[in-house]
């Protein structure tokens, strides 16, 4: 069995290496992709079925603090951050998680984290695992 993910960033680049990182796990399937907030919440309902989904914070129209907000009464999915500025411990992280988010995960290299399945792979995998598990 596949989860179902939508990946949520609004640089394009970064949503590529995400995309990467998940055909690498046999377990995760990439089913939605969204620029921003509300372009995420417009795919809410088209996708139902969605077990996670890996959040962005600083994002224009929408950030990832706002689209919290709204989400939980949307969807059953699990959200994990996955930002720069989501450091464990750090101020957004705790908002994240006082807004409903399940997990925070740190990109390793700033907003645009080339190196992110190289550097946080193993540590993003085992999040999002034990989110989907739950």
């Amino acid at each position: 069995m596949a989860y179902n993910v939508m990946v949520v960033d609004d640089a394009a680049m970064m949503r590529l290496y995400i995309s990467s990182f998940l055909r690498s796990q046999k377990d995760f399937k990439l089913v939605a992709q969204a620029a921003n907030g509300q372009e995420a919440l417009d795919k809410l309902a088209d996708h139902p079925d969605l077990d996670l989904i890996l959040l962005d914070i600083e994002m224009p129209v929408m950030d990832g603090l706002e689209f919290l907000r709204h989400a939980k009464l949307k969807t059953r999915a699990k959200i994990c951050m996955l930002s720069s500025v989501t450091v464990q411990g750090s101020p957004l992280a705790a908002k994240a998680r006082e807004l409903g988010a399940d997990g925070v995960v740190s990109k390793p290299s700033g907003t645009v984290s080339h190196d992110l399945e190289e550097k946080t792979g193993d540590e993003l995998a085992r999040v999002m695992r034990t989110l989907v598990a739950a």
